[in-house]
């Protein structure tokens, strides 16, 4: 700790927060070059009616992208007031600014909250995982039919649950559409957006579990501290117990002596 504020925390937060705005901006934009990659593509057009196709799931996630980012950034904030009050309590165990009962279970609640984030973002990761191995298909298919030649492979939507049963919606090596989607800059921007949004949940989570370490800590030190508090107050009492009966004894012996 240093002054006011344990040094560890603020390496959280700036891996939190580098870790979160990753994940946001590279996941928001690899989904956008998604979408325009269907659409050019693979010839796939947004439903006319409310139904849950692939473009609707697509705005969904960028919808919940977008709580993300602003949840974590409250939930940063509040982890610093947090600490620093926690690491002012301890430092001022024996002045006027006592550790409560209240304060004990604020930080067992953001412990707790901690560890439910930390498995969201574990979640969030392999969720994120998918889509990087998605696109690693499809670029590995693409290296192959430039090294082998009259190789016949098919990329089918409908093994990643992409397009439904009833719609044929593939690309093979041999059309032209394919080629083009291979050397366009969506595909390698694309494929490269969802590895940094995956570093960036990654980030996320190691950031979670060191909050989940410092917060730990800041607890036991709490505990320790309100026993120590309890012992010097305990220590206090016997020893001006001690004091008043060491007093009315000197008064009854210089009444006796009188």
């Amino acid at each position: 700790m240093f002054g006011w504020y344990p040094v560890c925390l603020p390496l959280c937060h700036h891996l939190l927060y580098a870790g979160v705005a990753l994940f946001c901006g590279c996941g928001h934009e690899a989904l956008s070059g998604t979408s325009t990659i269907l659409q050019n593509y693979f010839e796939m057009v947004r439903s006319p009616v409310d139904a849950l196709d692939v473009f609707t799931m697509i705005d969904i996630f960028k919808y919940v992208i977008y709580g993300v980012a602003a949840a974590f950034f409250v939930y940063g904030i509040l982890l610093m007031v947090e600490g620093f009050f926690t690491t002012g309590a301890i430092r001022d165990l024996y002045g006027d600014f006592k550790i409560t009962t209240c304060g004990r279970c604020v930080s067992a609640w953001f412990i707790m909250l901690t560890y439910i984030f930390m498995l969201a973002w574990l979640g969030v990761t392999a969720f994120t995982s998918l889509p990087v191995f998605m696109y690693f298909n499809i670029w590995t298919i693409c290296q192959n039919t430039t090294v082998v030649e009259n190789l016949n492979l098919c990329l089918d939507l409908r093994q990643f649950g992409i397009a439904t049963i009833g719609e044929e919606k593939k690309l093979c090596t041999g059309a032209e559409k394919f080629f083009k989607m291979c050397e366009s800059n969506e595909l390698d921007l694309t494929f490269h957006l969802f590895v940094c949004a995956l570093a960036g949940a990654g980030a996320a989570v190691i950031a979670m579990v060191h909050y989940l370490m410092v917060l730990s800590a800041n607890w036991a030190y709490v505990k320790d501290a309100c026993r120590m508090q309890k012992y010097e107050d305990i220590k206090s009492k016997e020893e001006q117990e001690l004091h008043d009966i060491h007093s009315t004894r000197s008064k009854e012996r210089l009444n006796a002596y009188t």
